[in-house]
């Protein structure tokens, strides 16, 4: 075997597709190890990471707080499942309920955002009696049964025979048609109020306080899917937050250990009352790493301020990274879509060049940073600059 071949079968790229299904889509690089908002790559690049391993990242690589609050319950417990009570898990739902709405004060802990969905969408069915659930177009709430079942355009990938119940989509920031929608057949509404995969689109405050108004008056469920706009992202720990509402269930993931995979549903008392010994179920959901990886993360950003550094750095961005290809920003804090002059893939590449990683999206002309928390204004910087340098689009005459 040449030098060429031994160098191509040791590629993790090469391994990869040689050992698992290849669903995924992977850019040109192999990091190696990873440092604040810092990728290293194999090849010895260092790339300016405002991707966060799709929003998860919140507090970087290798955070201090977080390594060690990982490190410690390694040594001490590694695993127990819920059939015991845990001093760490304990703590991880205290904080959950602090940090969010008033009046939201119960936690149920699972693995990821589409099993916090999948829960929260059962939740609501129980609760109510009801069969059908509304969801907005263009959203995205995961790929298990149910989420699936909620998210816009899934037919392309679905796979189940059946959804699991009925399904409407209210056009977003329609007011009229929510109005119209919402009735006393409807289980619930699941929405995100920032919609992360179709371009961390932003809906207004009066659609979401429609929402509100009436799931209340028919006594309907109203769900926020923070899996990606939650836990500090917005600038504030939710984005309802931001807009003053308080919906009956949050989901949360992603963010919410750092990096260590979990989520959570965290609803209402009289939600919570609902539910008895073997209603809802999980194995690793609320394990001891994970919340100690939870309570770690919402510690960190009590600690640093990291809550005011997004508003900062979202206004940094929206005041210098108008430039280039880049026409306008949406979305909120650090969950933001930089819509292009030309497709994002092409963006994404051209920053790449630069040592910058950033995201797309559903939206083929919306770039989307995801960046960690803890971004700091030469980030921003470096990204204003590499945008400035990238060349004008230029378009046929013919």
């Amino acid at each position: 075997m040449s030098i060429a071949q031994q160098q191509a079968a040791a590629d993790p790229r090469v391994r990869e597709a040689a050992a698992m299904i290849p669903v995924y889509g992977q850019l040109p690089f192999v990091p190696e190890r990873a440092s604040g908002c810092d990728i290293f790559t194999t090849d010895g690049r260092r790339i300016l990471d405002l991707y966060g391993g799709h929003a998860v990242a919140a507090l970087g690589y290798g955070h201090p707080r977080l390594v060690e609050a990982i490190q410690e319950q390694n040594s001490k417990l590694l695993f127990q499942s819920n059939a015991v009570a845990l001093e760490i898990r304990a703590r991880a739902a205290e904080n959950l309920v602090r940090i969010a709405p008033k009046g939201l004060d119960r936690v149920f802990f699972v693995n990821s955002g589409a099993e916090a969905n999948e829960n929260a969408l059962r939740m609501a069915c129980v609760t109510t009696g009801r069969k059908k659930i509304l969801a907005i177009t263009q959203g995205f709430h995961g790929r298990t049964a149910a989420a699936g079942a909620v998210t816009w355009n899934a037919e392309k990938w679905y796979g189940f025979p059946s959804k699991p119940f009925d399904v409407d989509f209210i056009p977003r920031d329609d007011i009229t048609a929510a109005r119209a929608m919402i009735t006393g057949a409807v289980a619930g509404v699941i929405v995100e109020p920032v919609q992360g995969v179709a371009g961390a689109y932003d809906l207004s405050t009066d659609f979401l306080d429609t929402l509100r108004k009436e799931t209340r008056e028919y006594g309907a469920v109203l769900i926020a899917d923070e899996v990606q706009s939650g836990m500090g992202r917005c600038g504030q720990y939710f984005g309802v937050q931001v807009h003053g509402i308080v919906p009956d269930i949050i989901t949360s993931a992603k963010s919410l250990g750092g990096g260590v995979p979990c989520g959570a549903v965290v609803c209402s008392h009289e939600i919570a009352a609902r539910f008895g010994p073997g209603d809802l179920g999980t194995t690793f959901g609320g394990g001891p790493l994970a919340a100690a990886a939870i309570t770690a993360t919402i510690e960190a950003i009590d600690a640093e301020g990291l809550l005011d550094n997004v508003r900062q750095r979202e206004a940094q961005i929206r005041e210098q990274c108008v430039i280039g290809p880049v026409k306008k920003i949406q979305g909120m804090g650090l969950l933001l879509g930089l819509v292009c002059d030309r497709p994002a893939k092409e963006v994404q590449s051209a920053l790449l060049e630069h040592d910058i990683f950033a995201g797309t999206s559903s939206d083929p002309d919306v770039l989307r940073i995801l960046a960690p928390l803890v971004l700091e204004r030469r980030h921003v910087d470096h990204l204003a600059q590499a945008l400035e340098n990238m060349a004008p689009l230029t378009r046929s005459t013919d």
